[in-house]
């Protein structure tokens, strides 16, 4: 994929979007997505193309994006080997896309369409990327929004990085993808992340979080855990300074019960000691697990780098001579 600055004379009428939509089990809805960002882009009178990445699923959903790739060109599909997660299928897809702009956003169309004139708005009077960042979320449980909460919240204060209220849904200049997709080698990303520490010249878009086309929700609580360890450990070392503080806070109580001790001793009491020990050698070792955990994490993350496995498996193209990279 040929790299630029910027489009030639900054013609826009002539600018390619690619539009990347991972999926996983959205048989019932991605024709219906196709539809609605299909149309949208068309009154924005770009030229355009559609990727879905299916991320390993379990019904037809390939077998859809293959039959609407057939009957129109611009949209193409790629298909995992088995499932890799969202920010496998998100970098499959941007490392497939052609165009001088890239969209990402969901296939059930909680990311509505209707804001991407804004994000082109945006990207033709010189942001280099556009994050969509959520309003409202009135079609998410009480519990969907909790976990959401404490996701961001500890992303953006352990981490460093802004998130809170952001999305995947975002549109980023060519620059940009080449930068993401070229100089950022490590194979475990959280994309969110990414996008927001490469900096650039950058807007954000409110939007409200639309009902999902088929009602269901694809995140769980595991995958969301998962998911935050991985943001974590790729984006700051803050977890480790916290084993420190660990260490200090565990130093500074046994300072005290050792004050304790010896102002018994010299006062001629018994030393009270059997429930302190016991309560103290609690606290240490709980302080120790948790440490050796966070380090493990850390070691985890490591290994998996070092084995340089790739971060997906492609099965298969609906538009067979295209590679990744092409």
């Amino acid at each position: 994929m040929t790299e630029r600055t910027s489009l030639p004379g900054e013609d826009f009428a002539q600018a390619l979007i690619s539009v990347v939509l991972p999926a996983h089990n959205e048989e019932v809805g991605i024709s219906h997505a196709f539809d609605v960002i299909g149309r949208t882009l068309d009154d924005c009178d770009v030229r355009w193309e559609i990727i879905a990445v299916d991320d390993g699923s379990q019904d037809q959903t390939f077998a859809v994006v293959s039959q609407r790739a057939r009957d129109d060109s611009r949209i193409r599909g790629i298909h995992f080997s088995r499932n890799f997660g969202k920010e496998a299928a998100l970098m499959a897809g941007i490392d497939a896309a052609r165009g001088d702009a890239v969209i990402t956003m969901d296939a059930d169309l909680q990311h509505p369409p209707s804001v991407i004139p804004q994000m082109l708005d945006a990207w033709r009077g010189g942001a280099k990327v556009a994050h969509g960042v959520k309003r409202q979320r009135q079609h998410d449980s009480a519990a969907t929004r909790l976990r959401a909460w404490i996701f961001n919240k500890t992303i953006s204060w352990l981490g460093g990085i802004n998130i809170q209220n952001s999305s995947d849904f975002k549109l980023m200049d060519r620059v940009v993808v080449d930068v993401i997709t070229k100089q950022l080698p490590e194979r475990r990303r959280f994309f969110r992340g990414l996008a927001d520490w490469v900096g650039y010249r950058n807007v954000e878009i409110p939007f409200d979080v639309a009902e999902r086309s088929d009602g269901e929700g694809r995140w769980s609580l595991l995958g969301l855990v998962e998911l935050a360890l991985t943001a974590l450990v790729s984006f700051t070392s803050a977890p480790l300074r916290i084993v420190t503080l660990m260490g200090l806070l565990t130093l500074a109580l046994g300072l005290g019960l050792t004050v304790e001790t010896l102002w018994s001793w010299f006062q001629g009491r018994a030393v009270s000691g059997f429930a302190t020990m016991i309560l103290t050698l609690l606290i240490i070792g709980s302080f120790i697990m948790i440490s050796l955990g966070i380090i493990g994490e850390y070691i985890a993350k490591i290994y998996e780098e070092v084995k340089a496995r790739p971060a997906y498996l492609i099965d298969e193209y609906t538009d067979l001579d295209t590679k990744i990279g092409d």
